[in-house]
């Protein structure tokens, strides 16, 4: 009796490169969508915290505005000098205090990225990865 010999159909190489480039693509696409909607959710929350941090600051502006206000007053009134030094050694503490807050702030913000970053990285890898093939 001779052996069997079972052949296999094999689909061949193209159906395979074209299956592999057709899922890269899906991948792209569902990254690009997944990038798009946490661009959204992040600025909808942005958004949703601006709102009542904008009206905050400019009620503690004004706030600050009156206790300013105040405190060049009596010290006018403490110290029996000239208005305008009383203006100025506020204006002066205000100005030092401030820029304090502004290093400080910016040294926080350069800390951090605002986009997503693993999302980000996974779509470099795929587009090189895509561009490869």
């Amino acid at each position: 009796m001779a052996p069997e010999q079972t052949t296999y159909n094999s689909p061949g190489l193209t159906p395979l490169i074209t299956g592999i480039v057709n899922d890269a693509q899906a991948l792209v696409r569902q990254q690009l969508t997944l990038f798009q909607t946490e661009l959204k959710n992040d600025l909808r929350r942005t958004k949703e915290a601006t709102i009542p941090l904008a009206i905050g600051a400019v009620m503690a502006l004004l706030a600050g505005i009156f206790i300013c206000l105040a405190v060049a007053h009596y010290l006018i009134y403490l110290f029996e000098m000239p208005w305008f030094c009383g203006y100025a050694t506020v204006g002066i503490a205000l100005a030092l205090i401030g820029g304090a807050l502004v290093y400080m702030g910016k040294a926080k913000f350069d800390a951090f990225s605002p986009l997503p970053e693993k999302t980000v990285e996974g779509l470099k890898e795929n587009v090189q990865w895509k561009t490869k093939t």
